[in-house]
């Protein structure tokens, strides 16, 4: 009798065993995470980037990352805002992001994250300051850091 008990209790923590890695896979493979949108939009001289991620699983923070190519102009104005006759001007092409961490609700995120301009690289002579006069937003991208998925968003803005 004591030999059929132990061999029942082995049995027992088997199939224990078993059914902790069966759940333990489907839940594995239930998470599949994927952009279902994306979008960008222009808030003044800001980038505004929009994302519902889903497929996260729950109770989880993830980490996000906003980026694009900032091409703006600049031109030295005077002190009556008028572009001097030979004005200076330069054109800066930068790579510019944002990050931020985010709580996944039933399986999915909505975010925003907002891309600013990079600084002027124009310096102007005294009684001149350096304005902006053209900036746009290309080769956008939202990404998910956590879980190493990039979600290009075509278009200039």
């Amino acid at each position: 009798m004591l030999r059929s008990h132990k061999h029942a209790r082995r049995v027992t923590l088997l199939l224990a065993t078993l059914a902790i890695l069966v759940l333990t896979a489907q839940a594995a493979m239930a998470a599949s995470p994927h952009f279902i949108s994306a979008s960008a939009a222009r808030s003044g001289d800001n980038l505004v980037v929009k994302w519902k991620e889903a497929g996260l699983g729950d109770n989880l923070n993830i980490d996000y990352e906003a980026s694009a190519t900032a091409t703006r102009e600049d031109s030295c104005v005077n002190g009556g805002n008028k572009v001097p006759s030979d004005p200076k001007k330069t054109t800066t092409v930068a790579q510019t992001n944002a990050t931020g961490t985010f709580s996944v609700k039933n399986g999915s995120v909505n975010g925003s994250l907002t891309l600013t301009p990079p600084p002027t690289t124009l310096t102007c002579p005294p009684g001149q300051k350096a304005t902006l006069i053209s900036l746009s937003y290309s080769d956008v991208s939202i990404t998910d850091l956590t879980n190493g998925i990039v979600e290009p968003i075509p278009g200039t803005f």
